[in-house]
């Protein structure tokens, strides 16, 4: 295998018109923030039975994506895949990244972010939220550290243990958010352990989705080579995962219908549902899982680097419509409080609940977003996460 030679990215006028884009889209989120601090959820969709809006559909999608971000890195050191090494800095840069942007989104949409102290200082250990604060701060030092070892030369020899850790740091991580759904036994759409391994299949897919498409960004930017070889083998790994997600979907859901508690909960989402289910079946299922898989692997469009770029595409999109289906949709159906019994009351009872994304919610989403790229923007400007060239083995 040839030197790697790492080098910043050349700050061009179309690269600070960027900059100045997402600084915008950040100032945005921070004052739809602003708003609904000062004025109230008044100004949110968001009811007494839909509580977690369209921010919390943008962070939970952002940190489960960091976790699936940090693949290629962990392929590389700790499987041994030479061919990865080249990519593994910029795969824990965009880990971080993607991570502080959707704590950024968490912080500002739970309410009172003057208060984050006394949550980080005093803990439930019986709840999955208060392991998860460790879980992500953890997550961040862990991937600093392993940026380190990677980009120190003397310290190269450490990567692999490194590279461990923080593998299995990422998997306990994203088990542990799809433990916070798996484990609300009340809201009859989540309610099954199958969640936390799925939540990690769904972060490979979303993650290296994203890794691809600021890859082929920053080289095209950058006029820098991208080998089909390396383009190829990642969207090869991107079908993998997209199908795989599609068959713990499948598990998931045929599980459910098995058990006549979860029917009522399944008609909804899948036939009965309006929105939700044509989101589930055209966004998670077509956009999110067939759509990739068919232009990854199909011969017209498998060597073609539009299709890639346009799958990896689709499964982000598809990943936002199932990280919706499984938040909103989740809280929509009315709770079950009580199992096995009739509850009657004028509090909704039975009633599916509605919601409709605002502005301040989609801006302050977006804002996210916004941040977690700038970030990435930022640190290839500032320091060599880029190879000068990907470009295939004797060319």
């Amino acid at each position: 295998m040839r030197a790697i030679h790492y080098r910043e990215i050349e700050g061009s006028g179309g690269f600070w018109a960027l900059v100045g884009l997402l600084a915008l889209l950040l100032a945005a989120g921070l004052t739809a923030a602003y708003f609904m601090e000062h004025i109230g959820h008044i100004i949110t969709g968001m009811t007494n039975q839909v509580v977690w809006g369209m921010p919390h559909v943008f962070a939970v999608f952002l940190i489960v994506a960091a976790s699936g971000a940090l693949n290629t890195a962990s392929i590389a050191s700790v499987f041994g895949r030479v061919a990865y090494k080249p990519l593994a800095r910029l795969s824990g840069l965009l880990a971080i990244a993607l991570l502080i942007g959707g704590l950024a989104i968490l912080v500002l949409d739970l309410g009172r972010p003057d208060r984050l102290g006394v949550a980080m200082t005093h803990y439930n250990f019986r709840s999955i939220f208060a392991w998860n604060i460790f879980l992500y701060t953890g997550f961040i030092a862990v991937t600093g550290c392993y940026l380190w070892v990677m980009m120190e030369r003397r310290l190269n020899r450490h990567s692999r243990t490194v590279g461990t850790v923080a593998f299995l740091w990422r998997l306990i991580l994203t088990t542990g958010t799809g433990s916070i759904f798996g484990l609300l036994m009340a809201r009859k759409p989540y309610d099954e352990a199958i969640m936390a391994p799925m939540f990690i299949v769904m972060s490979l897919a979303f993650g290296l989705s994203i890794f691809i498409l600021v890859l082929m960004a920053a080289c095209r930017a950058g006029a820098r080579p991208l080998g089909e070889a390396t383009l190829m083998r990642l969207k090869n790994l991107l079908g993998v995962f997209a199908a795989g997600l599609l068959y713990f979907l499948l598990v998931f859901h045929l599980t459910k219908l098995y058990e006549a508690k979860f029917i009522g909960a399944e008609a909804f989402i899948l036939w009965s549902g309006g929105p939700y289910t044509v989101l589930f079946w055209f966004g998670v299922v077509f956009l999110g899982g067939v759509l990739p898989m068919l232009l990854f692997w199909l011969p017209p469009t498998r060597r073609s680097r539009a299709a890639v770029g346009w799958g990896s595409a689709s499964v982000v999109v598809g990943g936002l419509a199932l990280v919706y289906d499984i938040i909103i949709g989740g809280q929509a159906w009315p709770l079950s409080i009580f199992p096995g019994m009739q509850v009657s009351s004028s509090f909704y009872d039975g009633v599916v609940g509605f919601y409709a994304p605002s502005l301040p919610e989609c801006a302050l989403g977006l804002g996210g977003c916004a941040l977690a790229l700038l970030i990435t923007l930022l640190g290839l400007k500032l320091l060599p996460f880029l190879p000068e060239t990907l470009a295939d083995e004797g060319n």
